[in-house]
């Protein structure tokens, strides 16, 4: 028997099995399931082929999950689609067996092995979700329309305003703009206007991955890659301070706000880390942060077995 974790994004969507000793005994990764994006269809979609890849790993069945949870990205950002959204997996397996909810539980949960704390998500999108004393807050991941400050598309989109400034003259060319160009074959500066907006359409996931090369000019010396990160940090240490103030942690001196990290955008390590760090220092002297303990889709499944033992299924 097995505990089934999704851990839904907006460019991936991985999926693993845990076994009742919590070993992993199958991972497995697909597109996107942001209904957004790719429609509840479509998200219901990726959902059933990834559960079904995944048992193929083992020779199993869904009659071999004990339960499972499904985090799913923007889950109860519209609530006049949370019945449907709920329903996705019931295509595929019993509603008896499974919970949904939004994907930044996945990373607290695997933070902090479901310990009080705050744990910050900056992937394609951004969020904070965090746990004090049986309570729970969560701030930002609004969209990337008008908020997911600090995450790897509006990091992007950043990076490609620094690259109009840089052809035009308003800032010096530096690492960025020639990544940009010889990374997307650019031979005429304006036609960058027409991949994204044209041959991507705008894609979040394409824009998104921009975020990478930001992160390499900022390694290349860069000075505004640089500062595009210092202000995403800027901006996830904002978001973490949102969910403390609403938790009830003691304001003393004596209570350590434990926070922890995971998306797509911490892979750039102390170019973001280190800004982070300072930025949350000037909200509080109590946060502490700490690596990860387990991946956000191990986080899923360990969160699947701690429903299933408080609703007594075995």
């Amino acid at each position: 028997m097995y505990y089934l974790g999704v851990d839904g994004g907006g460019t991936k969507t991985a999926f693993t099995l845990l076994d009742h000793a919590h070993n992993v005994v199958a991972s497995h990764e697909s597109g996107t399931c942001y209904y957004v994006e790719v429609g509840l269809d479509g998200a219901q979609s990726v959902l059933e082929s990834g559960v079904k890849a995944l048992l193929e790993q083992v020779n199993g069945s869904v009659d071999d999950i004990t339960f499972a949870f499904f985090g799913l990205p923007a889950y109860g950002e519209d609530s006049k689609l949370i019945d449907e959204i709920n329903a996705l997996p019931s295509h595929f397996m019993r509603s008896d067996k499974y919970h949904c909810d939004n994907d930044m539980v996945n990373g607290w949960a695997a933070a902090f092995n479901g310990a009080d704390g705050i744990n910050i998500v900056s992937g394609t999108g951004s969020i904070a979700y965090g746990v004090s004393k049986n309570q729970n807050a969560r701030c930002g991941g609004w969209g990337e329309l008008f908020s997911d400050e600090g995450s790897a598309y509006w990091i992007g989109c950043k990076g490609l305003q620094v690259f109009t400034k840089m052809s035009d003259g308003r800032l010096a060319k530096g690492p960025l703009y020639f990544l940009l160009k010889t990374t997307f074959h650019i031979e005429s500066d304006l036609d960058i206007t027409g991949l994204v907006l044209c041959d991507w359409n705008g894609d979040r996931s394409k824009v998104a991955s921009i975020s990478t090369l930001v992160c390499k000019a900022a390694s290349e010396g860069d000075k505004y890659a640089i500062a595009i990160l210092d202000d995403a940090a800027n901006e996830l240490a904002e978001i973490v301070e949102g969910v403390r103030k609403v938790l009830p942690f003691a304001e003393d001196e004596d209570e350590e706000v434990k926070v922890s990290y995971s998306g797509g955008v911490f892979n750039a390590g102390a170019l973001v880390l280190f800004p982070f760090i300072n930025a949350l220092k000037r909200f509080s002297s109590n946060y502490k942060l700490y690596e990860p303990l387990h991946s956000p889709v191990v986080g899923a499944a360990l969160y699947a077995k701690r429903l299933a033992n408080l609703k007594n299924i075995k």
